[in-house]
């Protein structure tokens, strides 16, 4: 082609990322450049040769540039196959002059419908036509045609060019990048519009079932992208990898900055998550230790290193190799509460950490080698996409799919059902508990006192076996504290035990039949009780 035709390159692009010094190298390798409006324009700017997209068509961009390469002479530049007699005849005849390179982005429709306040006008006009048509016919044609969609993609094609051409091999690689962004590309308006004209109609839900329709399209289509291959699944002989929502938000998992340590595994990061979970429910600095996705020792004071000595203490057998999370930049003094000889910690997330803090977990431990440290740019503030999010989980032939726990309960709608009303000690201690218990797996029962954990009964087939588990790792440290309940206590039996463990105060959903019963039971211990008209049941 070189020999035959000018080397030509066609860009039109809205991300302008690096095309300043893409466009340098095209032109420092005699590409000529073909491009459109502001793309055009931004060249300019930049000091390289452009040829206007009017120019070479002898058609002008109109009604308001929404057509101005839909034209034969651009995809016949761009379909045409030189090799091929009579392509080579119509390209000839037609004055068509085949691009080498075509390089788009398209029009930014993901982040301008994520603005607040857009409007459907605004959605419709950054719907890109031109764009994807161009992406698509070059990389459908990318024997002939590199089709360059992503600015990251640029110093590997100049390399290449700089060699002499680009090679088969990675012309394919670039036209499978191109199908999935406009793949992608589609599927996001498809959403949008599905959104729209409404998901789901009233004949297709069951009797009696609430469905948001703002929520859940008719066809789920997921958009994730691998991150990182994982060191293994839930056991070692499975394979894993973690895979990341476009446009994640920065208070995520999916923002994590490993600082330090050993490859994650699968188990890793969900506990890790778990960790992030529970310490961002609370204002004050908090401290929170994972074992099996559940909290078996969490904490808030008035400083760091306070709320993870109260954390460890809540079961320190079981904090041994566990999760930590902390919701405040580790500094020195809670650094050396993690370094005290016979405490073995397998991964560490917070906000970021000291420079004497890093120093210290990574040189004075015996585990200093294999510790993750991993830092989450966005915390401690709550992330702007929970509420809106969706979580998912697999079955066997099909999905589940809900909206996230993470509605605040308001204080409101709490109802005291006994004789005998919260002090302020224990209203305190029972928000604390309250927030954590629905993090904790149901069957879930919460012992706590002064701001911490002091047993938790996680995952039991009975709320009871809950409670006694919970009251075996307390011993006698919940005297005087509080429990909690992610569910209504069905019969008293729960209400006694946590009597007898020296409860003085319970927090608990309400809605059983048997409610009079286990209030009676409260008010027989002297017991204060409140009801929250919620569920939190973790599965």
């Amino acid at each position: 082609m070189a020999g035959r035709f000018p080397r030509r390159a066609l860009i039109s692009v809205s991300d302008k990322t690096g095309l300043a010094e893409l466009a340098a190298g095209l032109n420092e390798l005699g590409f000529e450049i073909v491009s459109t409006g502001g793309t055009r324009a931004f060249l300019q700017q930049q000091g390289a040769k452009v040829i206007d997209i009017a120019e070479y068509t002898g058609f002008p961009e109109i009604m308001d540039g929404r057509v101005k390469t839909l034209h034969p002479k651009v995809h016949g530049a761009i379909l045409g196959r030189p090799d091929v007699p009579h392509h080579a005849e119509a390209i000839a005849a037609h004055g068509i002059i085949p691009f080498e390179l075509v390089v788009v982005n398209l029009y930014p429709f993901e982040a301008t419908i994520a603005k607040p306040g857009c409007t459907t006008e605004d959605a419709i006009e950054n719907i890109d036509i031109g764009g994807p048509s161009m992406v698509r016919s070059a990389a459908k044609n990318h024997e002939h045609v590199g089709i360059v969609t992503c600015p990251s993609q640029y110093p590997r094609v100049l390399t290449e060019l700089k060699s002499g051409k680009l090679s088969h091999e990675f012309k394919r690689e670039l036209a499978a990048a191109a199908f999935a962004c406009t793949a992608r590309y589609d599927r996001a308006i498809a959403d949008y519009m599905a959104g729209m004209v409404g998901k789901l109609v009233a004949e297709e839900v069951p009797e009696g079932v609430t469905v948001d329709n703002e929520k859940f399209p008719r066809v789920l289509h997921l958009d994730f992208e691998r991150r990182m291959p994982l060191r293994y699944g839930e056991n070692p002989h499975q394979a894993a990898a973690f895979f990341v929502e476009r446009n994640a938000d920065a208070t995520t998992l999916a923002a994590f900055e490993k600082l330090h340590g050993k490859e994650l595994s699968y188990n890793n990061l969900l506990d890790l998550d778990s960790a992030m979970a529970i310490v961002r429910e609370f204002e004050q600095p908090a401290a929170v230790v994972i074992k099996h996705n559940n909290p078996c020792g969490c904490a808030i004071s008035d400083s760091l290193s306070s709320a993870f000595e109260k954390a460890y203490a809540g079961d320190p057998v079981s904090a041994f190799g566990g999760i930590f999370g902390l919701n405040r930049v580790v500094d020195a003094a809670t650094a050396e509460q993690f370094c005290i000889p016979d405490r073995f910690v397998e991964a560490i997330i917070a906000p970021g950490f000291t420079d004497e803090a890093f120093q210290l977990l990574t040189t004075k431990p015996k585990w200093k080698n294999n510790v993750r440290l991993l830092r989450v740019p966005g915390w401690p503030s709550s992330s702007s996409a929970s509420a809106a999010s969706l979580d998912y989980r697999r079955v066997s032939g099909g999905l589940l799919v809900q909206t996230r726990d993470d509605v605040a309960d308001p204080e409101s709608e709490w109802k005291v059902v006994t004789n005998r009303q919260p002090t302020d000690a224990e209203l305190r201690d029972l928000r604390f508990a309250w927030r954590l218990c629905k993090h904790v797996k149901s069957n879930a029962i919460v012992f706590a006192k002064d701001g911490a954990i002091t047993g938790t009964g996680a995952g039991q087939m009975s709320r009871l076996d809950s409670s006694e588990i919970a009251a075996k790792k307390s011993a006698d440290r919940c005297q005087g504290g509080v429990v909690a309940s992610d569910a209504f206590f069905p019969f008293r039996d729960g209400i006694d035990q946590a009597a007898k463990a020296g409860i003085l105060a319970a927090i608990q959903p309400g809605g059983s039949r048997n409610d009079p019963e286990v209030i009676a039971a409260a008010n027989e211990h002297g017991m204060t009780m409140i009801f929250t008209g919620r569920r939190h049941f973790k599965h």
